[in-house]
């Protein structure tokens, strides 16, 4: 098991439409591998996730994006849904926390419609990504080279398509914020 004692990471969502699954696991093994996991968002208050377009639990949010700095953090974590990073792309500061964050050289981690905020913060040109297949265009769009493959890591930024890569995405996002390299490709 990876040991992340010491390190902390952030999980960036908006208010409404992450999708459960995405969030929690990686969540989950952030915290069992010893690490402290916070949860940004916009707004104070909870988080709303969604089982695909059904409700489900909410999580209460630690700080707002705005208010958080990349240099506490040693990974973060963009969980998809369709409805969350598209309303997170339109809020400057999560698009400058990410941009910051991908900057840093720190990793991240973006899964599913997550993809949508590397093109708004224009940090895909140039990489090698995955997402769920129909945002192939808007990420070929941002200058990225896009593959449809369970998980992809190019530098410090790891990439997934959907809930079934999460085993994968997960490894290879703890070996990352951990300071080795999973063999994802």
């Amino acid at each position: 098991m990876t040991d992340l004692t010491q390190k902390r990471v952030a999980f960036l969502t908006a208010g409404e439409g992450v999708e459960r699954v995405e969030l929690t696991h990686p969540w989950d093994a952030v915290l069992n591998a010893g690490a402290t996991a916070d949860l940004l968002s916009p707004e104070t208050g909870e988080v709303q996730t969604y089982d695909h377009l059904d409700k489900a639990e909410k999580r209460p949010v630690d700080r707002r994006v705005r208010e958080a700095d990349v240099d506490e953090y040693d990974g973060l974590v963009l969980p998809g849904g369709v409805a969350n990073p598209d309303a997170l792309r339109q809020d400057d500061d999560a698009v400058a926390f990410v941009r910051d964050f991908l900057a840093s050289g720190k990793p991240v981690a973006a899964i599913c419609h997550a993809g949508w905020l590397l093109a708004e913060a224009d940090v895909a040109r140039g990489r090698r990504v995955t997402s769920w297949p129909s945002l192939q265009t808007d990420l070929r769009n941002a200058g990225a080279e896009w593959v449809d493959e369970p998980v992809v890591t190019d530098g410090n930024l790891i990439t997934s398509r959907k809930p079934d890569d999460l085993p994968g995405f997960t490894q290879a996002f703890l070996a990352a914020v951990a300071g080795g390299a999973a063999d994802t490709d």
